[in-house]
């Protein structure tokens, strides 16, 4: 008995299953995606609408509604002043968010700035700007961040200004590392010999192609920046109350701990929540720029 084996259909069985395993790691990646930025888009939410998201007043309290549990009618209890601990943490997000945001707006341009410079600038920029980068990370971040705030007036700005300043070793490190791998690639060097000059060709070429990890980075630096500020603002170095911000709400209630747990249990909760979703989507941002 002679077997015949038909190719056309042994290529078709043979590529089919690549593709369709191919596929589905597409669709559980964008799933994982979804899962990720949709809690993300509430809390941005939080920060741009809080009256849509609460129903009482973040400030004043009702004496009488001291130290209730969480239930049906305040969703995370009520605090050492009757006041909504639920409402509090929707209308402290705007200010941890926008603190959080200075932070890594600094930490993005500056560190952009250095890891470019590094990158293009040659040997001896090369060498100048990795010792400065790696000065910095010879430092905790945290100290850093300590020092800047103790040295100017503790608040938001300086908060945030001393949390960006922190972060700037590791957005110059990935920039110049994805300016490096880039600038070796052929479209560039056929812009350079087509005439373009060395701004034009970081601008339009080079700097587009390395912002994929970039923003990767950007997404977990959010949430670092987040948790550092919750840890400054405990401290005391964040917003003067009785303004709402999350790191003020856990200081708040460590008197409390034992009768009133719910009042630093649950905005902890929030922050790490956050924290947490923040990293998975730069996982995801990283799986789909890499491809």
């Amino acid at each position: 008995m002679t077997l015949q084996f038909n190719e056309t259909e042994t290529t078709t069985t043979t590529t089919a299953g690549p593709v369709r395993g191919a596929a589905r790691r597409a669709g559980a990646g964008r799933a994982r995606l979804w899962l990720t930025a949709v809690p993300l888009l509430l809390v941005l939410c939080w920060a741009l609408f809080p009256a849509l998201f609460s129903w009482q007043d973040p400030i004043a309290g009702v004496g009488a509604e001291k130290f209730q549990p969480p239930s049906g009618g305040h969703w995370f209890g009520t605090d050492h002043l009757g006041r909504d601990v639920y409402t509090r943490v929707v209308h402290g997000t705007s200010q941890t968010l926008l603190t959080a945001g200075l932070a890594v707006l600094v930490g993005l341009v500056a560190g952009t700035a250095v890891g470019l410079a590094a990158a293009t600038a040659g040997r001896a920029a090369d060498a100048a700007t990795m010792r400065l980068v790696d000065v910095l990370l010879a430092v905790p971040g945290f100290l850093i961040s300590l020092i800047v705030v103790t040295a100017f007036e503790p608040g938001p700005v300086s908060l945030g200004v001393g949390v960006g300043i922190a972060s700037i070793a590791s957005f110059a490190r990935v920039v110049r590392s994805e300016v490096l791998r880039v600038r070796n690639l052929d479209f560039v060097e056929a812009a350079f010999l087509s005439g373009g000059t060395y701004r034009t060709v970081i601008l339009r070429h080079i700097l587009p192609n390395a912002t994929g990890p970039v923003l990767a980075l950007l997404a977990v630096d959010l949430g670092a920046a987040i948790l550092a500020i919750s840890g400054l603002g405990f401290l005391g170095f964040g917003a003067p109350p009785p303004t709402p911000e999350w790191g003020l709400l856990i200081a708040e209630g460590r008197q409390y701990l034992g009768s009133a747990w719910w009042m630093t249990s649950l905005p902890g909760l929030v922050i790490v929540a956050t924290v947490v979703l923040l990293a998975g989507l730069g996982r995801q941002l990283l799986k789909i720029f890499r491809f």
